[in-house]
């Protein structure tokens, strides 16, 4: 556990606030009323998650020849399921929150978005580590 939370730090904690995000009663604000804005920020929510988790696993195996099976299961498939699981826990445990595909879908598309741009700049530091 303690190897997860030196490693992680950062990802640990994300995870711990989008926890918070997803069972907290939020308050009605004026934003409510456009449409889109909640599937928004579900991408962004998953985005930043799954994102640090590539980051810090880049970074932290740096130096290590760790395959690249682990960030997929630790980076993609782990978030997507996470989603999964608080949409269900939304539906089924709670009154002021629902469960929707929509918002999985949302969670899912983050998870890819981080998904290609970890893919980039692992070309982008392939190639600059060749150059030098």
């Amino acid at each position: 556990m303690l190897y997860y939370i030196k490693r992680y730090p950062v990802s640990l904690f994300i995870i711990a606030l989008v926890i918070y995000l997803s069972f907290f009663k939020p308050p009605q604000t004026d934003l409510d009323g456009i449409d889109g804005l909640d599937k928004l920020v579900h991408v962004v929510m998953y985005l930043g998650l799954s994102g640090v988790l590539w980051l810090e696993f880049l970074w932290g195996h740096r130096r290590e020849q760790t395959p690249m099976w682990h960030a997929w299961i630790g980076a993609v498939l782990c978030p997507i399921l996470f989603s999964g699981v608080i949409e269900l826990l939304q539906a089924y445990c709670t009154e002021h929150r629902g469960g929707d595909c929509l918002d999985f879908a949302a969670n899912t598309a983050g998870v890819l978005l981080a998904w290609c741009l970890a893919t980039r700049v692992r070309r982008w530091s392939y190639f600059k580590s060749k150059s030098s």
